[in-house]
């Protein structure tokens, strides 16, 4: 865009960033309806979301349990349908209030999360849609499984806990080639029989469409740069 990025409406914004992704999808045949933006809006407050809701935006991302309390019940109860996706780690002690208000998790990561969910599911709270995320640059200090350990814990998910997982996630390296990580679980993801894919951020989510994201997580090319 040869436009100064600040000058166009969040309207605007938005429908570059879905023409992007057609484009990108096209490229490689895929139908763009099959893939859905998450616009990550954390750190932003509700004056800066409500716009992009305006503008018929429904699916936004959060990374913090508490940031997205702050802004969102309200913002829920304006936009009844408002699809809201937990794109941060989750800690145990917050899932309570995440299932009251996130309809889909991206980071589930690990065995004591996914017992917790099954707690709670088991004492009657609605489950959200779940994606596993994955560690695919097998980076210490980034939170997911180990590419080698998914097989097993998606077995487990399904029969032990019986808990349905609709897909993965995986956040790149930032100093290594994200092509190779989206391959990676791409591959895990049909090696699992699994559909859904959670992967591609400003930088690169063109890039990931055309290695088969199904959603993408785009923040600072909607909302701008973040304090």
């Amino acid at each position: 865009m040869s436009e100064d990025k600040h000058s166009l409406t969040p309207a605007d914004r938005l429908a570059a960033i879905k023409g992007r992704m057609a484009s990108a999808a096209r490229a490689v045949e895929r139908d763009p309806a099959e893939i859905k933006l998450v616009a990550v809006s954390k750190t932003f407050d509700a004056d800066a979301v409500r716009p992009f809701l305006q503008a018929g935006q429904r699916l936004f991302g959060e990374n913090r349990v508490q940031e997205a309390q702050a802004k969102w019940p309200a913002l829920k109860e304006e936009f009844r349908d408002v699809e809201l996706h937990l794109i941060g780690p989750l800690q145990t002690n917050k899932l309570k209030e995440a299932l009251a208000l996130f309809d889909v998790f991206h980071t589930l990561d690990r065995e004591k999360l996914a017992l917790e969910l099954v707690k709670a599911r088991d004492k009657g709270a609605p489950m959200p849609r779940l994606f596993v995320q994955v560690n695919t640059g097998e980076e210490p200090q980034k939170a997911g499984l180990m590419p080698a350990d998914v097989g097993s814990f998606l077995a487990r998910c399904r029969d032990e806990w019986v808990l349905e997982i609709e897909g993965l996630m995986c956040i790149p390296p930032v100093d290594e080639e994200a092509a190779l990580h989206f391959a990676l679980l791409e591959k895990l993801a049909h090696d699992n029989g699994l559909s859904q894919l959670s992967m591609g951020m400003s930088a690169d989510f063109e890039k990931a469409i055309r290695l088969g994201a199904t959603y993408v997580r785009v923040g600072s090319v909607l909302f701008g740069a973040r304090g």
